[in-house]
């Protein structure tokens, strides 16, 4: 899709931006593996994302990959529906994987369940399924539906899970694990060991009501939720879920979350880049309309740095990739970091740069101004102290807060020319 005919916002954002960098994980990043690429799953209707996060290569540390695991994931919803399907990821395996007796209930209390509520997923009609290296699958549609804004468990046992470990690290949220099948339990009596990360399952999908769309916010640290508070879904995109779900006047209701802590727009590091990994985690998501690139921050504090025009080039390509796809795409202003330790004169100069080109070169269909939001009036090249979470980088909860609150809903419902 060409600029002259691509796709575009009903309105402009008022404001969200940066992404951070947290170095994390294994330090090197292996190459997703050779596969077909992800694609949205087939059902009687439009299903839309209600879930997702990134996923990357986990070490043994992490987990220590077995066979015999069972895991007990805890995500939140963001828009209800029918036909939960749930997709499980070994994108970055080395060797097959075996899923079997996967369920999906609503959470009570740390590992319990809501009584009647734990339900078995199946994979064309089977109770197992083997992905091989590479490969992404997704469930059959579960009759019934599933509300918003609640806490969904999918809980899976692994007989056999080969090597390399496919997961998000960074997950803010307390899940667990188990040895042996205790999938279908609804209580927590087997599910004693806590986890910060989540394994395998990379997106949750709902049959919502005609013509709902989704966001998916591209990301770093500050999208994956560093420095908010774990447990109580204050990431940046979960207050901007619970807007949405309130307004009356967007059809977005879907809210993705594509963050990774330390993700770069150019460069792999902690995660492949955004360049490498935008299709599987933006624009294969079922339903996805817009997406929200709030990302540099990790590229111009590296060493070396990049340069302003190396950066611009890279959002450059990603706005073509997201418009092939009939995609919008808004683009943030980085936020200040001075404080920070690899903050310096040099990397001031870029990010003003770049944030001069997000504004006002009209490339992006939205634009959004986190920097404005963030920034201190006595400093501007710092954070305001109310939303700094401590390390002069990663906003607070109240900061998160303020992000999501100054985004126009309406310019992220996006339609195509």
């Amino acid at each position: 899709m060409s600029r002259t005919a691509r796709p575009r916002c009903r309105a402009t954002l008022a404001a969200l931006t940066c992404c951070v960098a947290l170095g994390c994980g294994t330090g090197t990043v292996p190459q997703e593996r050779p596969g077909p690429p992800p694609r949205p799953p087939r059902a009687a209707g439009p299903s839309v994302v209600t879930w997702a996060s990134s996923a990357g290569h986990l070490s043994e540390a992490a987990d220590g990959a077995a066979d015999g695991r069972g895991y007990r994931l805890m995500v939140r919803t963001s828009v209800g529906g029918s036909g939960l399907r749930v997709r499980l990821s070994n994108a970055f395996g080395d060797r097959p994987a075996t899923f079997t007796n996967v369920h999906a209930g609503l959470r009570r209390a740390g590992a319990a369940l809501v009584p009647g509520t734990n339900r078995r997923l199946t994979f064309d009609g089977a109770r197992s399924v083997t992905v091989p290296a590479g490969g992404i699958v997704y469930s059959d549609p579960l009759p019934g539906r599933v509300p918003a804004g609640r806490t969904l468990a999918v809980s899976m046992y692994v007989p056999r899970a080969g090597g390399a470990l496919t997961g998000h690290w960074l997950a803010m949220q307390t899940s667990y694990k188990t040895v042996g099948d205790h999938a279908a339990e609804e209580s927590a009596a087997h599910w004693k060991q806590r986890t910060g990360s989540w394994f395998y399952l990379d997106a949750v999908t709902v049959r919502p009501r005609e013509k709902t769309g989704a966001v998916v916010a591209l990301g770093d640290s500050i999208t994956d939720g560093w420095h908010s508070t774990t447990d109580r879904d204050r990431r940046w995109p979960d207050f901007l879920a619970r807007r949405l779900s309130k307004s009356a006047g967007t059809r977005v209701e879907g809210v993705a979350n594509a963050g990774i802590a330390g993700n770069k727009v150019l460069l792999d590091g902690p995660g492949q880049s955004a360049l490498n990994r935008v299709r599987r985690d933006a624009l294969s998501l079922p339903g996805v309309r817009t997406v929200f690139l709030f990302q540099g921050i990790n590229d111009i504090k590296a060493e070396p740095g990049a340069t302003g025009a190396g950066l611009i080039a890279g959002y450059r390509r990603l706005i073509d990739r997201a418009h092939a796809a009939g995609k919008c795409v808004v683009g943030s202003t980085i936020a200040p970091y001075k404080g920070w330790q690899e903050w310096d004169p040099a990397g001031e100069a870029v990010r003003r740069q770049v944030n001069a080109f997000i504004r006002d070169s009209g490339e992006f269909d939205g634009v959004a101004d986190f920097d404005r939001v963030l920034r201190s009036p006595d400093d501007p090249e710092r954070m305001l102290p109310a939303y700094d979470g401590g390390d002069h980088l990663h906003p607070d909860d109240q900061g998160m807060r303020a992000m999501a609150e100054a985004v126009d809903l309406d310019s992220l419902d996006c339609e195509a020319r």
